[in-house]
């Protein structure tokens, strides 16, 4: 992988998480449109500076990653603890604002 794709793919990540942006988000639609574009455009920047060859054979290894047994039951519980703690947070927020009223 050339070091330039490598660096821009860095650079599209770095933007999208960084809290300093072209455009400030205070500011309403633009604020948010300099995300909106900017960042899927870099994204297919990058695809397409990706030599073919690397792209050819990453997409080999996924195909084949297909046949793997999804792990279900991890998923299940990481998606229940979330799901519980969501509901706990919610349901003190609710009592808390009740009560202050």
């Amino acid at each position: 992988m050339p070091w330039y794709v490598k660096l821009l793919a860095a650079l599209v990540v770095g933007y999208l998480f960084s809290p300093i942006d072209l455009i400030p988000d205070f500011i309403p639609v633009l604020g948010y449109m300099d995300d909106l574009v900017i960042v899927p455009l870099g994204l297919l920047l990058v695809v397409k500076l990706i030599p073919e060859e690397v792209l050819a054979e990453h997409r080999e290894a996924a195909r084949a990653r297909k046949d793997v047994p999804k792990k279900w039951r991890a998923a299940a519980a990481i998606v229940t603890v979330w799901t519980l703690l969501a509901t706990l947070v919610l349901f003190y927020v609710l009592t808390r604002s009740l009560k202050v009223r």
